[in-house]
């Protein structure tokens, strides 16, 4: 069921239970951003605050909150959100700290949050251990300190998990208007996917930044960008904290690929969530998000008046999923018209200064650069700060740009000390995005150019943990044969001498292998490539008792690593890499959330480095896509199927030939 917040995040009142500086906080920034609502006080001594007289319990107020800031210590919280819900009160901001946080130093501290949140019942709560909510549309705070916000008319929403982190970017003075600021704490009842998919529904709001820290449920997270996409709010992420969870899985080459938050980013990407990396990157992305919406594409153009700056500009989106096209034949001849044989046309542009000053010439010159195939265009500026009276018509022009090509334009301070507060603001009431740092620009316009539609199928979830066990490699084998996955020929044997019998049977050369060994190269347990009549010595020298005599599968186009484990979080990770006893040395590899389809597949392969071996390198065959993709689906198939008891699934290496997909070693762990 999902909770209505609309009375607690647009209250028409609010009430303040408790007192003290932080208490009256609450009431003042209300106050001082004009909120037109009832406030009310509950105090049990009856004290004014802020000039209003407090009401001595709940019972007194007269009327049923929308919204409650409860600054109580954390056992009273719990009483008090009882009477709130009970009222049905529109919703709480629980300030107490206390709660699951402190599970470390305090073991009754879970107890308590179980407690909260059953007193709490339908109503929702935000917390505990938050600051709660700064609404800057409607002037309604439920905020025990100071904040940078103003009111706003439109802007956008940002939500995170820290409350200092929050005050911080309420503090930005890069001219982002922030409609919302929303402090989640530890997240006991309503998660932060809960609070975005509200925020929704207000017309007012033009995107939403997502500060995580962890993710929890995420079918909630699929039902958010769903929504978002519906309404057409982009949402971009800065999501912290490396996970070590994958780590545990460490027997397999793929753990070792696959951890850290290489999950988590799977999911942002399945969601169509643009990913951030530091916080002033965040609030740019969100600036050029809040002007334009997504962009229509990644190709950049820039404009400056030095060479320095633009070669400065280039250097900083090497690497970067955007790029500074070519100029086309149109655009030479338009530029060439204007700024005649003497400046070198390229872009990134340097337009040189000799038509500075001179805002039509200025206009002229750079509406080229703004064409239509270009998502966003720069415009190096950077504003000294002892007079910049002179640099007026750079502003102007910019603002002209906008206006007669209709294309996103982002005046661009290379230092973002450089750039004014007075010029951001008639930049943004123009339709020009000020963009504070040239790396902050180069990494927007790759985020806001990030438009993906989330997958509509929701990403697989993890279940519940289970105790995994290591199966042998023949048994791995063929439990993925049944799912179509193909393998050598070959058998197990108990015995040297039967590995031998095999061998000859097989015919030709063939792999030993001794089983049981997560890492059998590292162990000396395979041997490639050996005569059937030396087997049996082989095998004798080995340090197992058990062997698995193959096939030897040759000549391949190259090896893959195919590989699947079970993060406890985000659920079930494919990875997809060069293989074989270096994939970790390669380190080349693509990660999907499950389930994936042929086409998403056929897209990662693409982006390995060693894709040109797979399509076929310097007149070479190339390998066979369509029977790789077909043994990834098989891999994928015997996870769904067995999704209860998988832990982790590895192929490596899968040998890639011109008719063929063959798993010659596979491992398997699972309940």
């Amino acid at each position: 069921m999902r909770r209505n917040l609309d009375r607690l995040l647009r209250p028409k009142s609010i009430v303040l239970i408790g007192g003290g500086a932080w208490g009256a906080q609450v009431i003042r920034q209300s106050q001082k951003m004009g909120f037109q609502g009832a406030l009310y006080v509950v105090h049990p001594k009856g004290v004014s605050i802020e000039g209003i007289n407090a009401f001595r319990s709940l019972d007194e107020l007269p009327e049923v909150p929308d919204a409650a800031f409860i600054g109580v210590n954390r056992r009273a919280t719990v009483d008090v959100v009882a009477q709130l819900s009970a009222m049905e009160a529109g919703g709480a901001v629980c300030f107490a700290s206390g709660f699951s946080e402190a599970e470390a130093e305090d073991n009754t501290a879970s107890a308590l949050q179980t407690q909260l949140v059953t007193a709490a019942g339908t109503m929702p709560i935000l917390g505990p251990n938050c600051y709660g909510l700064i609404n800057a549309l409607d002037g309604a705070l439920l905020w025990p300190d100071q904040h940078g916000c103003t009111p706003v008319d439109r802007g956008v929403a940002i939500l995170t998990q820290s409350s200092n982190i929050a005050i911080n970017l309420t503090m930005q003075q890069r001219g982002l208007p922030i409609a919302y600021m929303v402090t989640c704490g530890n997240m006991a009842q309503t998660t932060q996917a809960e609070i975005a998919l509200a925020l929704l529904d207000d017309p007012r709001l033009t995107a939403i930044g997502l500060h995580i820290e962890g993710f929890s449920d995420t079918s909630a997270w699929h039902r958010l960008a769903i929504a978002a996409a519906a309404k057409n709010i982009p949402l971009v992420a800065l999501k912290v904290g490396v996970s070590d969870q994958a780590q545990q899985a460490a027997v397999s080459h793929t753990a070792s690929l696959a951890g850290g938050d290489a999950a988590a980013g799977a999911l942002l990407r399945r969601l169509g969530i643009a990913r951030l990396r530091d916080l002033p990157s965040f609030l740019e992305t969100l600036k050029v998000l809040h002007v334009n919406g997504h962009l229509n594409g990644a190709l950049l153009s820039s404009i400056s008046c030095s060479g320095g700056e633009a070669s400065l500009t280039a250097d900083t989106a090497h690497g970067a999923e955007v790029s500074f096209p070519a100029l086309t034949e149109g655009q030479m001849l338009a530029l060439r018209d204007t700024l005649g044989p003497m400046v070198a046309l390229s872009n990134p542009l340097d337009y040189n200064t000799y038509i500075w000053r001179d805002v039509e010439k200025m206009t002229t010159a750079w509406l080229p650069m703004a064409a239509d195939h270009i998502g966003l265009t720069l415009v190096i500026v950077d504003y000294p700060h002892t007079d910049a009276d002179d640099w007026e018509c750079a502003t102007q022009a910019a603002l002209n740009l906008r206006e007669r090509s209709g294309r996103p334009v982002a005046v661009v301070a290379t230092l973002p000390e450089l750039m004014p507060t007075n010029v951001m603001e008639r930049l943004i009431a123009g339709g020009v995005t000020p963009i504070c740092g040239l790396s902050e620009a180069i990494a927007a316009g790759e985020a806001a150019a990030f438009d993906v539609p989330p997958d509509p199928v929701p990403p697989l979830q993890p279940g519940a943990d289970r105790d995994a066990q290591l199966i042998s490699e023949g048994a791995a084998k063929q439990m993925l044969a049944e799912f179509g996955l193909r393998v050598p020929k070959g058998h197990v044997a108990n015995t040297p001498a039967e590995a031998g019998a095999i061998a000859i049977k097989i015919g030709g050369l063939v792999v030993l292998k001794g089983q049981g060994l997560a890492h059998k190269s590292e162990a000396g347990a395979v041997v490639v490539g050996i005569a059937s009549d030396a087997v049996e010595a082989c095998a004798n020298d080995m340090p197992t008792d058990s062997f698995l005599v193959e096939e030897m599968v040759q000549n391949p186009v190259a090896e893959l690593l195919i590989g699947v484990t079970r993060d406890p979080v985000h659920g079930f990770l494919l990875t997809i890499g060069a293989g074989g006893v270096l994939t970790e040395l390669w380190q080349d590899t693509v990660s999907m959330l499950l389930p994936v389809t042929p086409a998403q597949i056929q897209d990662a392969l693409q982006k390995l480095r060693i894709t040109p071996l797979l399509n076929g390198y310097r007149g070479k065959p190339g390998a066979d896509l369509g029977a790789i993709t077909k043994a990834i689906m098989s891999v994928q198939a015997y996870v769904i199927a067995h999704q209860d008891a998988i832990s982790e699934v590895e192929v490596n290496p899968l040998i890639c030939g011109t008719g063929s997909a063959i798993a010659v070693d596979a491992l398997i762990r699972r309940s």
